[in-house]
Parts: C-alpha cells; sequence; structure tokens
C-alpha cells in the first residue's frame, strides 16, 4: 500500500448551481435540513439527515475521525454535533468518494479545524477535474490505514461501481463498514459515468466488500443496517444489471421507460436511473 502526499489546493468562491433533484445527493447544495447524531457502537455515531451522506463520527481520547461531511453548509453543525460526543478536535476525515454530498464540507473543515484529509487517488483527480473546492492532502491506491487514540481504522478500495474512487471504510475494533455510496439503503442507486462507474463491475466489487469482518453497515444514504442488508443489495444490484441489459435491448433512447425496479427496494424518485441509463446501455453494449 503507497500513501501519497499531496499538495493542499484550497479553492474558494465556487459556487455550484442547482440542476435539479437529481443533483442533491451529487453537487448542488439542497435546503439545507437539520442533523441528527445516532449512536452505532460504544465508540461510533453517525450523522444523519435525508440531503445529504452520512457522515461517522469515532470520538477518542486523541481526537475525532470523521468518515464524510456532507455540504459545505453543514459544516457548522456538523461540529456542534461533534462537541456533543467529544470536546477533541477533528484529526481525519476520510472521504468515501468525490461526490459534494459527502466532500463538500471539506474546505470548511480545512478552514476550521486541523483535520487531514484523507480519499482514493481516482476520487480526488475526479474532484480536481469537477474543480471542487477542499482538495484532500493525503490520497491512498488500494488500502490506508489510520491511527488515532489506540484505535484503527481503514480505508479499502475494492473495484469500481459508484464510481472509479469508491472506498469503504472499516472500524475494526467496533465491527462497523461505512460503504458510502456502494449502498445506499432504500434508494435506487447511482452510476455516475463521467467518474468511470459500473454497473457491470458493481456487485463483483460488493463481493469482496462482503469479505471484510464486520457486523453493522453505515450506508452512503439511508438508515444503519446489518451485513445480510448489504449482501442483499449486491443482489439487488446484479439483478438490476440483467433488467437494464434487458431494458437497453429495445434501444438506449427509451430503455429507461422498460425497466422494471419492482421488488429490488430501489426508489428512484430522485432520478438517478434516468441519469445512469445512457451509460448503462453503452457499457452494457460492450
Amino acid at each position: 500500500m503507497r500513501i501519497e502526499q499531496t499538495l493542499l489546493v484550497r479553492l474558494g468562491g465556487i459556487s455550484l448551481a442547482a440542476a435539479g433533484l437529481c443533483l442533491v445527493w451529487l453537487q448542488a447544495q439542497p435546503p439545507k435540513l437539520p442533523l441528527e447524531i445516532q449512536k452505532v457502537t460504544d465508540h461510533l455515531w453517525v450523522i444523519m439527515n435525508a440531503a445529504s451522506g452520512n457522515v461517522a463520527v469515532m470520538p477518542t481520547d486523541e481526537g475525532v475521525l470523521l468518515v464524510d461531511d456532507k455540504f459545505e453548509q453543514d459544516g457548522p453543525e456538523i461540529l456542534a454535533k461533534v462537541k456533543t460526543v467529544s470536546d477533541k478536535p477533528i484529526k481525519y476525515i476520510l472521504n468515501t468518494h468525490q461526490h459534494g454530498d459527502h466532500t463538500g464540507g471539506n474546505a470548511f473543515m480545512l478552514k476550521n479545524t486541523p483535520a487531514e484529509i484523507v480519499i482514493h487517488k481516482n476520487a480526488r483527480a475526479n474532484m480536481v477535474a469537477g474543480k471542487q473546492p477542499g482538495l484532500p492532502q493525503i490520497t491512498f491506491a488500494d488500502e490506508a490505514q489510520v491511527f488515532v487514540g489506540g484505535r484503527e481504522v481503514s480505508a479499502h478500495h475494492l473495484g469500481r461501481g459508484h464510481t472509479n474512487g469508491d472506498a469503504v471504510i472499516l472500524f475494526p475494533s467496533e465491527r462497523v463498514l461505512h460503504t458510502g455510496d456502494l449502498f445506499v439503503n432504500g434508494s435506487a442507486p447511482f452510476i455516475d459515468y463521467s467518474a468511470k462507474g459500473s454497473i457491470v463491475e458493481w456487485d463483483k466489487t460488493l463481493d469482496r466488500v462482503l469479505q471484510l469482518d464486520f457486523d453493522i453497515v453505515i450506508p452512503g444514504h439511508g438508515p444503519v443496517t446489518k451485513k445480510a442488508d448489504l449482501a442483499k443489495w449486491r443482489a439487488s444490484i446484479a439483478e438490476l444489471r440483467s433488467r437494464a441489459k434487458t431494458a437497453c435491448a429495445g434501444g438506449a433512447a427509451d430503455a429507461g421507460k422498460r425497466l422494471n425496479l419492482s421488488g429490488l427496494g430501489m426508489d428512484d424518485s430522485l432520478g438517478f436511473m434516468g441519469r445512469s441509463m445512457p451509460g448503462m446501455c453503452a457499457e452494457l453494449a460492450n
């Protein structure tokens, strides 16, 4: 495993224009919703709302480690929620991928905390390409470990799916895994082909994720759940690929109208399948 120290670049003053509901979980900041903090184990919490990615919080005697940091507008309230479980500073933030509902708070955290931010090298490259603020200082290729307060946290890149830079974050002492958007509990997935995501590889990536040792799952979005539900999601992704291939066989232009999501537990009210369909049809044609 190789850790690459990268140059910190702070990009200020970049505004992201809203481009419809499908961007709620990507870049544009939606109307702010209040945050809730929920205990996961004796040493791990999660900060949640319906508008952006789940934030894991691990307090230790040496400082606090976060996984993801929502949108910039959520930064002050994240700090307030962290203070309800720890009086220590935030030392590390591990980003699961580049989308703004998971990294949008980076710039705020870099200004207001001593945190070092870690991300997969592809995800950082995607942030650079998207001119996103709050670039992480540290990247990794396959795996990285962070040790704080006598606890280990490990980040694993196990393949493509949602993007080409997805990382899952394992808390071995808590037997908890944060999946980022490789698993969204209750929602339809988004395959970001602009970031080289893959419906063909997604379930194979999850096969490798399921080989890790954990019991509890913090998904990228939605309620905290169990490993068995991640296994069900893996099966649903494989079934989605099969149904998408059938829908695409009738032509890519209106394939979304033929795609049947019934029984998959994937609410597509945000329209992610419509955005993913052209890329899926192109990938499945190969």
